[in-house]
């Protein structure tokens, strides 16, 4: 268990001040990050404080039932929604009491199994009813479905977050299992879209030479680019897209998987070419301006080599703010969007997922 306390952003007086639990469950399988949070309501403004956070990381045994659960049948998978939610609970529970934490509700992602807007459907397991029971707290959850029936890709569903929290950054880089950016266009609305898979690659490719992950990016400095590898990643159609668009578990394996798996090169030379894929798709995205700051957060904001080749590829001033900020920004801008659903505020937008309209995105379990 990573244990952290009191990382204060800003705090002055408030109209409203809610507490509150984020959690979060991503795709590169690290753990469920718990974030206790104070989320200050002003007339024109929000501000935050994170009181208190701990990673509970997932053990071999969980890793592989949510890395296979969407080859799980219908009956399988319910049953496992219910399983995961029940050990959520337990660990906030755990976490709560020990620390004497009574929070107005829990803002609950769940782990993302399906991830299909094309269809309509998009899937987090973590069973929030047995959040409830475990926690005695009502909880928030299923935050992506409304704007996928309103037609939007249902994610990323961080920005409204990045444009209210963080707002002194030009652009907000997460690095996670997917890397995703958010940003204002030209005449001030929110745009924001996956960019490319990252650390759910890399890990897959570290856990073949023995490592839960690439540490630092060591594994992929000793490699060697392969340049005929690297020209197929960056044809895929994806990166030719306009955005809303999103990224989910099935491109990764319907999609990049066999791409990596028709070239025969070393795991290092692979992981290589993948740093650099990634590091090509990010600087497409992000303006050649060293006045303009790039805010990184995520995992592969660990990753030194990544953020290397990164900086070799654009200008901008490339910020990487402290660890505790780094692991804990989602699971506090997920407690954010819990507060505004719990007051009845928009906090999914259009310009970013491409829906008809904004929405109020989230169900109640009290």
């Amino acid at each position: 268990m990573i244990h952290f306390s009191k990382l204060i952003i800003h705090m002055e007086k408030a109209q409203t001040k809610f507490l509150c639990i984020g959690l979060m469950s991503g795709t590169s399988l690290d753990g469920l990050d718990i974030a206790v949070c104070n989320i200050f309501v002003y007339a024109d403004h929000f501000s935050f404080e994170i009181i208190d956070a701990t990673t509970v990381e997932y053990n071999d045994e969980w890793k592989q039932k949510l890395s296979s659960a969407h080859q799980l049948n219908g009956l399988e998978l319910s049953l496992l929604h219910v399983e995961l939610g029940k050990v959520h609970g337990q660990w906030v529970n755990d976490f709560s009491v020990k620390n004497d934490y009574a929070v107005q509700f829990i803002a609950s992602h769940g782990h993302t199994v399906f991830h299909q807007p094309e269809n309509g459907m998009t899937l987090q397991i973590g069973s929030a009813p047995h959040i409830v029971a475990a926690c005695k707290t009502p909880v928030v959850a299923d935050f992506r479905t409304t704007d996928v029936a309103l037609g939007g890709q249902g994610a990323p569903l961080v920005p409204i977050g990045d444009k209210l929290l963080f707002a002194q950054y030009e652009y907000c880089l997460n690095l996670g299992g997917i890397a995703n950016i958010s940003f204002d266009d030209a005449s001030g609305k929110r745009i924001a879209f996956d960019i490319c898979v990252c650390n759910m690659a890399l890990n897959h490719l570290a856990e073949k030479l023995g490592q839960p992950y690439d540490k630092g990016g060591l594994l992929a400095r000793g490699g060697k680019i392969n340049n005929d590898l690297l020209t197929v990643l960056n044809a895929i159609s994806f990166f030719h897209q306009s955005p809303p668009k999103s990224l989910g578990k099935e491109f990764f394996e319907s999609e990049l998987l066999p791409a990596i798996e028709k070239f025969q090169a070393s795991n290092e030379d692979i992981l290589a070419t993948l740093v650099e894929h990634i590091a090509i798709q990010l600087s497409n995205v992000i303006e050649n301006d060293e006045k303009k700051k790039l805010f990184i957060t995520g995992g592969g904001a660990f990753n030194d080599f990544l953020i290397e080749r990164l900086k070799a590829h654009t200008k901008i001033q490339v910020i990487i703010p402290n660890e505790r900020t780094i692991q804990f920004k989602e699971a506090l801008i997920f407690a954010f969007l819990g507060t505004l659903r719990w007051m009845e505020r928009v906090n999914s937008l259009a310009s970013v997922t491409g829906a008809t309209r904004d929405s109020i995105g989230g169900a109640i379990y009290l």
